[in-house]
């Protein structure tokens, strides 16, 4: 998958492939990361990219002739969706990600200051991803998420295919919790099921576990979902035996 990212701080941006499970990637080649900076596109001696917004108010806009620019820059190597990290664009989910992880390219605006030239994004935004409800100084930590979250969910990026199939969001639900060795720390012990051998049971016991799971923590994803009677047996299972403790 080829990202190409319009970013005024590009060597930030390119560490997102430096390091781990996105790094590994990128040196297999499953994934390219190219950036593209605004500035380049400038005219001015002082490679300017902002100006006071029309209308006045506090901060600066970036100035819509380089962005547009470098996006069609970009397009000329890439002919993927052009997405805009923005905080008024649409939540970044699970469900979203694997939708754009069928694609076989993307470019991603970051923007700063006060945002970008609405113009730029009615000529050339395809859509417009939210890491949440809340404002960053600009765009550049969306896009490193996107780019991270997306090659976890590409062929061949995990060293086994099925555990992106396993995160949290993938249904809908939270993820079980999980133990490895030493089998007791602190008086606190792996559960007996998982030690059984009994896929099946196990198999019960996580699903059991990711439903009280989400009921706990996120019981806002509970809300619009029908389960099916047998999830709705492990739920309520699970808030009679958590009552207990």
């Amino acid at each position: 998958m080829r990202f190409d990212v319009i970013t005024l701080f590009p060597e930030w941006v390119a560490t997102v492939i430096d390091q781990g499970v996105v790094g590994k990637a990128a040196d297999r080649n499953l994934l390219t990361l190219n950036c593209i900076n605004p500035r380049d596109y400038s005219t001015d001696r002082h490679q300017t990219v902002d100006d006071r917004p029309y209308g006045g108010g506090p901060g600066m806009v970036m100035k819509a002739d380089c962005v547009l620019q470098a996006i069609r820059a970009a397009k000329q190597q890439n002919a993927g969706k052009v997405l805009y990290m923005s905080p008024q664009g649409k939540p970044l989910s699970q469900t979203v990600l694997r939708q754009l992880s069928t694609e076989n390219a993307v470019i991603v605006l970051c923007g700063r200051y006060e945002g970008v030239d609405e113009r730029v994004l009615a000529l050339e935004v395809d859509a417009e991803y939210s890491l949440g409800d809340y404002v960053l100084s600009g765009g550049e930590l969306g896009a490193m998420v996107l780019i991270d979250s997306l090659a976890r969910l590409l062929p061949g990026v995990l060293g086994h295919e099925a555990s992106a199939q396993q995160d949290s969001f993938v249904d809908g639900l939270l993820d079980c919790p999980h133990y490895t060795r030493p089998e007791s720390i602190e008086g606190l012990t792996v559960p007996e099921v998982l030690k059984s051998g009994d896929h099946g049971a196990i198999a019960k016991w996580r699903r059991k576990q990711a439903l009280g799971v989400t009921w706990l923590k996120r019981p806002d994803l509970l809300v619009n979902r029908i389960l099916q009677p047998a999830d709705q047996k492990l739920l309520d299972e699970y808030k009679r035996e958590y009552k207990i403790f």
